[in-house]
């Protein structure tokens, strides 16, 4: 019972940081967090009705200048950390803004959004349907999503295999 708790508590907890990180990218729209979010007018940088490929370029290109504090046309740890800490903090008051039904500058458990899929992927890993995931029955289910998404789904460099995934 006890190991049944922690998995389910593991997998819920992952589900709702997959949920909760997909909803607070502002810079990106669609399933999965893919595409740019911006409107056509800041694409179209020359304001003329077109968004060409040099456009999309310069707009890569302009997010690496912004980061590069320095000017040395290189990105630094540091650099890169202060980047995704503003990132970050404008995620979280967009997340915030949008999600705080009640308006009081905090989110409660309720106004998070609930799980969509927690009950099937749990369903999916709980292959004998004893209503608990055995470290074997994780492992498969880890290993059939990896094989199913690629090499997006292993370990970070320098990360240990505890068995959990690491994203």
């Amino acid at each position: 019972m006890k190991h049944t708790n922690f998995i389910a508590a593991v997998v819920a907890v992952g589900a709702l940081i997959g949920a909760t990180g997909a909803i607070a990218k502002p810079g990106f729209a669609g399933k999965g967090g893919h595409g740019p979010r911006m409107s056509f007018e800041e694409m179209d940088t020359n304001g003329d009705g077109q968004v060409t490929r040099s456009e999309m370029e310069g707009l890569r290109e302009a997010r690496f200048a912004a980061a590069d504090a320095d000017g040395d046309g290189k990105l630094t740890l540091a650099e890169m950390e202060k980047a995704a800490e503003a990132r970050a903090k404008t995620r979280a008051a967009a997340m915030l803004e949008r999600m705080d039904a009640d308006k009081d500058g905090a989110l409660s458990l309720d106004e998070l959004p609930k799980p969509r899929r927690i009950g099937k992927m749990f369903d999916r890993a709980d292959a004998n349907d004893d209503g608990a995931i055995s470290k074997d029955e994780f492992e498969a289910a880890r290993a059939k999503l990896r094989d199913r998404h690629g090499a997006g789904h292993r370990p970070r460099a320098g990360a240990q295999d505890s068995g959990t995934e690491q994203n």
